[in-house]
């Protein structure tokens, strides 16, 4: 192996044990009357017609918080909290990304989809790609989603994500991703 190839496996290697180690701290942190609700992976891209071509994988961990509210006899809001370790690239430049924030999520008895909001606290280990520039390691990451239960353990969602640094650092241009993903429901 070449010594770039040795590098380059050594920091996918450094990378998968930040995500590691994200998800067991992140797990250790949540208290009584929180339950896991899933575990998944995404696939992010730029939207089409972009000049950039960033993309985002990640493995999600997602868990149900003790407060929710009735809106009717139907709907219901309930809260949860999202956790996510993954990459964000472009053109072979890649940064580690890590958030970890609320959700919540409107549902209606006995129909298999679901509304979910979000906003994130996220952290990047590189600002700076082939065409942005993000100004700033830490990010806020919003995103609006769709859940598509099929059965009692597998979920796919769509979620549309905005990131920028909230002016905190400069330049701040965001970057909106789609993602696509696939979950484990407990």
């Amino acid at each position: 192996m070449t010594h770039a190839g040795k590098q380059s496996s050594l920091w996918f290697d450094a990378k998968a044990l930040a995500v590691v180690a994200f998800f067991t701290a992140t797990s250790s942190l949540l208290g009584e009357g929180v339950q896991w609700e899933s575990v998944g992976v995404r696939f992010g891209f730029y939207p089409s017609g972009a000049a950039e071509d960033f993309y985002q994988a990640d493995i999600s961990a997602n868990w149900i918080l003790p407060w929710n509210w009735h809106v009717n006899s139907l709907w219901r809001l309930q809260t949860g909290l999202d956790a996510v370790g993954g990459l964000l690239g472009e053109h072979g430049l890649e940064a580690a990304i890590f958030s970890a924030g609320p959700t919540l999520t409107l549902s209606r008895e006995k129909l298999p989809v679901s509304l979910e909001l979000g906003v994130s606290p996220t952290v990047l280990t590189r600002t700076r790609f082939s065409s942005k520039d993000l100004g700033f390691p830490f990010q806020f990451t919003t995103h609006v989603g769709l859940n598509f239960d099929l059965g009692e353990h597998v979920r796919f969602t769509y979620r549309f994500q905005h990131m920028s640094n909230a002016a905190i650092g400069h330049p701040n241009p965001g970057l909106n991703l789609h993602l696509l993903g696939v979950s484990y429901l407990f």
